[in-house]
């Protein structure tokens, strides 16, 4: 049994040097680095000839220069070394999380922006269930989310201020969108149409709905079917990141499957 394990590992540990070397030649490929490579490898085989023949001087001036070629290689290939990590940023898990991080940053810092301004805004964020209904007799963006695209949709001299923004696949699908109202009979005089227009598409779907109030600058989100009121920076960004972050990796991790 403990003869298998060995063998287990061993082959777990060729493997893994197999992956390493593979995909350290791949990115090397077509740079400068390929010819230094050739250059090392040559001083290796001259360090192992040294050794085999005894030839202490040289093998000791070839220990020198592996030495101080670390450091030279460090300051030489910078700019392929910073490639290379920002390669590895790219990596799907790693541009997801980057691509959620600023998808809510965007939004938080424009309901900010409009809280402070005390400028209604309504943001519908489509999760498993489509919103395509709701964005049918509306205007077609299919832009980017940006905080200065947001706060000028919204601003009270804009012809679709008054309607809602649905966000698709992180874009703002269309703008001036018509939501539902919430018919629950319990709901607080004191909301407006905003407020039960939020609650109403949390309602009858999944989507995560954060609105501004025109009269306090409140900002509230609503999600399946409640609304939290008198959300700070910090609540905001705490509650969009659990709930439509989750679902954006749980989408990630099913088209993963797919492709398996």
């Amino acid at each position: 049994m403990e003869e298998l394990l060995n063998i287990g590992k061993l082959v777990l540990e060729v493997f893994l040097m197999w992956l390493i070397i593979y995909y350290i030649l791949l990115f090397i490929r077509g740079t400068r680095a390929v010819q230094v490579l050739k250059g090392v490898v040559i001083l290796l085989i001259l360090f192992l000839l040294t050794q085999l023949l005894r030839l202490e001087t040289i093998n000791q001036m070839l220990k020198w220069l592996f030495g101080f070629g670390a450091i030279a290689f460090l300051i030489i290939f910078q700019p392929e070394l910073r490639r290379g990590l920002a390669h590895l940023g790219q990596n799907p898990l790693f541009a997801l999380r980057l691509k959620r991080e600023r998808l809510i940053d965007e939004i938080v810092k424009s309901c900010l922006f409009l809280s402070r301004r005390k400028i209604g805004g309504l943001i519908a964020i489509e999760r498993e269930m489509r919103l395509a209904v709701y964005a049918e007799d509306s205007v077609t963006l299919d832009s980017e989310v940006s905080t200065e695209l947001i706060n000028t949709i919204f601003l009270p001299s804009s012809p679709l201020h008054d309607g809602a923004i649905v966000i698709q696949e992180e874009r703002i699908a269309a703008c001036g969108c018509l939501l539902p109202l919430s018919q629950n009979p319990g709901l607080s005089k004191t909301l407006g149409t905003r407020h039960r227009a939020a609650l109403g598409l949390a309602e009858e779907t999944d989507a995560v709905v954060v609105v501004i109030s025109e009269e306090t600058g409140a900002i509230s989100i609503a999600i399946s079917g409640k609304l939290t009121r008198d959300m700070d920076e910090a609540g905001l960004r705490k509650v969009l990141r659990n709930v439509y972050g989750s679902f954006e990796e749980k989408k990630a991790e099913e088209k993963k499957k797919l492709k398996v």
